[in-house]
């Protein structure tokens, strides 16, 4: 049993406590967003469209830290010698549901953006039926065919870029599933 004193350096053997310790910074999250809901699988894409403005040396030290943590992983691209693809790992696409419970949390206590939250809205609706699909999705994106666990649907990744697209332009998103 690991304690305070335990040789593997972690604080605890408290689930809690070792989820913070591989996630609990605010980039580490805000890349795996941006994977995820973004589809940015470059650096170059991580870093000049990330929302908060991360800094090349964070991001870069961030994404070392998720490789190390079995949350990502990295390849290189076949199409340009010197960029890589980093891609979500099975570890990291079973987050959905607690960055969608996050989202959910964040609308309901928090002065969030229209923009920025439909998705977090849809995803609150959708439930773990949404959820599920959307995890589907990712493995087929990320870890290639043949990991996904249902038949596909309706693209859940579709629908949340279509409804973040349309608040953006004044419309009001088509919310059927």
């Amino acid at each position: 049993m690991s304690g305070p004193n335990s040789d593997d350096g972690q604080r605890s053997g408290c689930p809690i406590n070792l989820t913070l310790e591989v996630l609990g910074d605010r980039w580490s999250l805000l890349v795996i967003r941006d994977l995820m809901f973004g589809n940015r699988r470059h650096f170059r894409e991580l870093l000049s469209r990330s929302e908060e403005g991360i800094a090349s040396n964070i991001l870069a030290d961030r994404l070392k830290r998720l490789l190390d943590k079995g949350l990502i992983t990295r390849a290189d691209d076949p199409s340009h010698k010197q960029k890589a693809i980093y891609s979500l790992t099975e570890k990291a696409i079973q987050l959905v549901p607690i960055l969608a419970q996050m989202g959910a949390w964040g609308r309901r206590h928090l002065k969030v953006s229209e923009e920025l939250s439909i998705r977090a809205q849809l995803l609150e609706e959708g439930g773990q039926s949404m959820w599920d699909a959307f995890m589907d999705e990712l493995r087929d994106a990320h870890l290639g065919p043949g990991h996904r666990l249902s038949p596909p649907g309706p693209s859940v990744a579709a629908q949340l870029q279509a409804a973040y697209e349309a608040v953006c332009a004044g419309r009001a998103p088509n919310l059927s599933r």
